[in-house]
């Protein structure tokens, strides 16, 4: 048997992704992850001298982090084994995890305060709005649109997201910042942050009115995701409360080790830690 990654199997497998209720990102991701071995194999037959050499390429001749490299194994040995070629999937690259989180990473509440305050100067309300939420609850920019106008009123919001529901509780200090906003806006029903024609505003704009604000607050874009609120969130209820099976609850996470990827120290914090050590002898 030829195996090949034609566009017809490509698009059973996008449908068969499909039917198992994966979100639009993650067939999008999927697909287009893909599309690198299939650029790469150029309509050749796959073997596993082939898919081998692909990992290769990948590491050697493609300008990718490891973990990008990994995820572009990942999609590959999923196909195959969608396509029972089990004989063809290959080892992802070892990753020594980090100890602590970057400075470049970072989001402190320090500068996650100067965020907010540079939308509010700059009459930037809603994205001030959205940074505040997404940071207060700790969700994911993806399920804003589970912010109603009916759940606010009720203080707590039911979220669906890869075939889970979960609540999230909308503390009473956001909950009276939400209601002045929904009032100020007359918005009668439905999600909170909309469009003029009353969709739900996407990440793309969330993540490019963010980016905007950085110079105006003085933070490094790099630092400036919505993704990164969801961390800052994590951290700053593990540090208070040190409870991390009700984090990866209020996270909707299924595997502790997940929430533990967003509980990493910073450099500062790690370095200090080091220092009080006090291995060293003499001047």
């Amino acid at each position: 048997m030829v195996r090949m990654m034609t566009d017809e199997l490509l698009g059973n497998y996008e449908s068969y992704l499909r039917e198992q209720e994966k979100s639009r990102a993650t067939i999008r991701k999927y697909m287009c992850d893909l599309d690198k071995l299939v650029q790469f194999s150029g309509g050749r037959e796959l073997t596993k001298v082939l898919v081998i050499e692909y990992k290769e390429y990948l590491r050697s001749e493609k300008n990718y982090r490891t973990s990008s490299i990994n995820s572009f194994l990942v999609a590959a040995n999923r196909f195959f084994e969608y396509m029972e070629w089990y004989d063809l999937k290959v080892k992802s690259f070892k990753v020594q995890k980090e100890a602590f989180m970057p400075e470049n990473k970072e989001l402190t509440k320090e500068e996650y305060k100067k965020l907010v305050e540079a939308a509010k100067e700059n009459g930037k309300g809603r994205i001030g709005m959205i940074i505040q939420t997404i940071c207060a609850t700790g969700i994911r920019v993806s399920e804003l649109s589970a912010i109603t106008v009916s759940a606010v009123k009720k203080g707590i919001a039911t979220i669906y997201n890869k075939g889970k529901e979960r609540q999230i509780l909308i503390p009473r200090n956001l909950q009276v910042k939400l209601l002045h906003f929904i009032r100020k806006h007359d918005i009668k029903k439905g999600s909170v942050f909309q469009t003029s024609k009353g969709k739900s505003v996407d990440r793309t704009w969330i993540w490019r009115e963010m980016k905007k604000l950085c110079e105006k607050a003085g933070v490094e874009k790099d630092k400036v995701f919505p993704h990164n609120l969801r961390h800052l969130f994590a951290r700053t209820f593990y540090t208070l409360y040190k409870d991390i099976a009700k984090l990866a609850d209020i996270l909707g996470h299924s595997s502790i080790e997940t929430t533990r990827i967003y509980l990493k120290e910073s450099y500062a914090e790690h370095l200090k830690q080091l220092e009080q050590m006090e291995l060293l002898v003499g001047a």
